[in-house]
């Protein structure tokens, strides 16, 4: 299958960003004031993560790129506008003295991770009503637009955004979290993995109850689809049309973080590009089980997808 040329693909994306920071190291010894391996670091490495790791992925398969968000006026929001700017995204990234930018740091020994530890907070209502601002003056310049929800307050006026959005006859995909869907209805599209959906409609037995649940959501938010990610048992797309089902096609799994960054980049950047349902998440399901073949939040190239798709 051949790719088509995505650079006429105009991607908005918004949410919450992040820098995920890895340091990695040998573990030799257990530590002599607890029970914990001690870890000699010997390199670090540092990766745009959430809404930003969605603009890199859309970004390296050829789509042209904004991303709108919220950083801190600190050292971690200047090293993802770099990033970013190095990733070929055009980003408009707010800073907020009052927060610090999010981080995520990784410690990896013999290849596994360690240990995680999280830096955050919400950012405020001044700068997030000069976001939504921003948001409806580039809203005409965009085909799709992402709205990338990591829970860490970036997106407090996300009902208003996909109203705006609609109202402007974009195609809006979202990747949802927590257990209120009630602030994403209306849009195209929302993209929960296995347990966040569950979160939300309870456990099914067998994909009988799973089709009918999700379809009961889809029909409650007034969505044109929901897809569901599943991990080993691959992704599951619910329409008005039915039901696509796509087997997981990773060869090897190594890191899933950051894979539902990839799909919904690649989801969007074919619908963008023109492609139905089908085609996309074909597209899209195959790019998640190229990137889960990474360490870390990492991206898909053009070239590897094309292969992968070959």
């Amino acid at each position: 299958m051949r790719l088509g040329d995505f650079s006429a693909a105009r991607l908005l994306i918004v949410g919450d960003v992040m820098l995920d920071r890895y340091w990695f190291g040998d573990v030799s010894r257990i530590s002599p004031e607890a029970p914990v391996p001690v870890v000699k670091i010997e390199r670090s490495e540092e990766r745009p993560g959430g809404a930003a790791n969605v603009a890199r992925n859309a970004a390296a398969l050829g789509a042209e790129v904004c991303l709108l968000s919220v950083v801190g006026d600190d050292e971690a929001g200047g090293s993802l506008q770099r990033l970013m700017g190095e990733g070929q995204v055009d980003a408009s990234l707010h800073v907020d003295a009052a927060i610090s930018t999010t981080v995520k740091l990784r410690v990896i020994g013999r290849q596994q991770q360690l240990l995680r530890i999280d830096f955050e907070t919400a950012p405020s209502h001044e700068v997030l009503r000069a976001k939504l601002a921003e948001f409806a003056e580039r809203l005409p310049g965009c085909d799709v637009v992402v709205l990338s929800d990591y829970g860490k307050g970036g997106l407090a006026h996300i009902t208003e955004m996909i109203c705006l959005a609609r109202a402007a006859g974009k195609k809006v995909l979202v990747d949802p979290k927590g257990d209120d869907y009630a602030k994403y209805a209306g849009a195209t599209i929302i993209t929960p993995n296995r347990s966040e959906l569950r979160e939300v409609v309870g456990r099914w037995k067998d994909d009988v109850e799973l089709e009918r649940k999700a379809e009961e959501l889809r029909r409650e938010l007034g969505l044109e689809a929901l897809l569901v990610t599943r991990s080993e048992e691959g992704m599951s797309l619910f329409h008005a049309g039915g039901a696509v089902h796509q087997g997981a096609v990773a060869r090897e799994v190594f890191d899933v973080s950051g894979a539902g960054d990839t799909v919904i980049a690649t989801l969007a950047v074919m619908l963008a590009h023109g492609a139905g349902w089908a085609e996309a998440i074909h597209v899209a399901n195959v790019a998640a089980g190229v990137v889960v073949g990474k360490l870390g939040t990492a991206v898909v190239t053009r070239g590897e997808l094309e292969a992968a798709l070959n």
